[in-house]
C-alpha cells in the first residue's frame, strides 16, 4: 500500500464513523420552558426533521409543542405521537400546537406520517 492509498483508506474510515454518529448518536435533549399558565411550551422547525428532535419534559403537566414547518415536503404533511393517540397535520410555513398532558414517565417516539422523519419525548 502508498501512501495515496493508506490516505482514501482513513478518509472513507473517517466518513463512515462520521455518517453513523450523525445518523445513529446519542442527541442531547431539550427542555421544555414553562410559561406564565404553568404549560410546558417547545417550538419545533420541521425542515428535513425535527429540531429539536429530543425534547424533555415533565410527567402530569400540561404539554405545548408548537411544531412550524418550514417546508413543503410530503413527507413532514404530518406529526404523531402515536403513544399519545395524536395525529396532526401540518400546514406549510404554519405553526401547528399540539396539546396534551403526559400521564406516565418514560421516552416515546413522534414520526411523521410516512415514518421517515423521528423525534423522541423524553417525559421525566
Amino acid at each position: 500500500m502508498d501512501t495515496t492509498e493508506i490516505i482514501v483508506v482513513l478518509a472513507g474510515v473517517s466518513l463512515i464513523a462520521l455518517v453513523l454518529w450523525y445518523f445513529f448518536g446519542e442527541r442531547e435533549s431539550v427542555a421544555a420552558t414553562v410559561n406564565a399558565g404553568g404549560v410546558q411550551e417547545i417550538d419545533v422547525v420541521v425542515k428535513g426533521g425535527y429540531s429539536p428532535d429530543v425534547i424533555a419534559v415533565k410527567r402530569g403537566s400540561p404539554v405545548r409543542l408548537n411544531f412550524y414547518r418550514d417546508e413543503t415536503s410530503s413527507c413532514s404533511e404530518q406529526v404523531i405521537l402515536g403513544d399519545f393517540g395524536i395525529a396532526r397535520d401540518l400546514p406549510a410555513f404554519k405553526t401547528t400546537a399540539v396539546e396534551f398532558t403526559p400521564d406516565k414517565a418514560g421516552e416515546f417516539p413522534f414520526t411523521c406520517g410516512m415514518n421517515m422523519l423521528h423525534g423522541k419525548l423524553v417525559v421525566e
